[in-house]
């Protein structure tokens, strides 16, 4: 299948770039988007917690008082689960929460929201996005030409370049990513995706 290119400032006449069909025009396949985005999710809880049980509670090595003639109830312990300062009965642990999805699966994923993007009209490829200078007015004028507001935007390097990342920062409504960092999470998330041609080729492979 072919994309249609956008124009820009810096290319007027885009013309098209040809994709796979098999990676582009998958169909959408929403129980495993769901999946995909959940254990994304997942993974990334934190699942800190503890607490102390009697046996991690520092004292109680002693017996508190004789078992018989005080009057009082017999304890064993200082830091029994019923008394103040002591352990807790079912102490809290720290959890994994992360869920198991296969390689496969996950690439499937990428490539069904990315189909479903191209079907709706909200993925936008263009030849390059070049801000010579680190001003976020000059990326909102180029984007504005292109009718974006909420956007991603996907680049081919590896490192995102400065002035771009110095520009968009200040922006919620935009996201930056390049191809190796895109996840399902970040690919819904925005109205629009904006992806260059060496990004979207890249993607193509990763995805294939």
């Amino acid at each position: 299948m072919e994309l249609n290119l956008q124009a820009t400032a810096n290319n007027s006449n885009p013309g098209a770039v040809s994709v796979s069909d098999a990676v582009f025009a998958r169909e959408f396949n929403e129980p495993l988007v769901h999946q995909a985005v959940t254990a994304f999710l997942a993974g990334g809880r934190a699942g800190t917690r503890a607490q102390k049980t009697r046996a991690q509670v520092r004292g109680g090595g002693i017996k508190p008082w004789r078992q018989k003639g005080t009057g009082r109830a017999r304890a064993g312990s200082i830091r029994s689960p019923i008394w103040r300062g002591g352990g807790t009965t079912f102490a809290a642990v720290p959890q994994d929460h992360s869920q198991k999805i296969n390689k496969k699966m996950y690439r499937a994923a990428l490539s069904s929201i990315v189909s479903e993007l191209i079907r709706s009209e909200r993925l936008i490829v263009v030849e390059q996005l070049d801000v010579p200078t680190p001003k976020t007015c000059e990326l909102l004028a180029q984007l504005k030409t292109l009718n974006l507001t909420d956007v991603l935007i996907v680049v081919g390097d590896e490192f995102i370049e400065d002035n771009l990342w110095l520009a968009a920062r200040n922006v919620y409504t935009i996201g930056l990513s390049n191809v190796e960092s895109l996840d399902p999470v970040i690919l819904v998330g925005y109205e629009k995706v904006m992806i260059t041609v060496a990004a979207l080729k890249k993607l193509e492979e990763r995805l294939a």
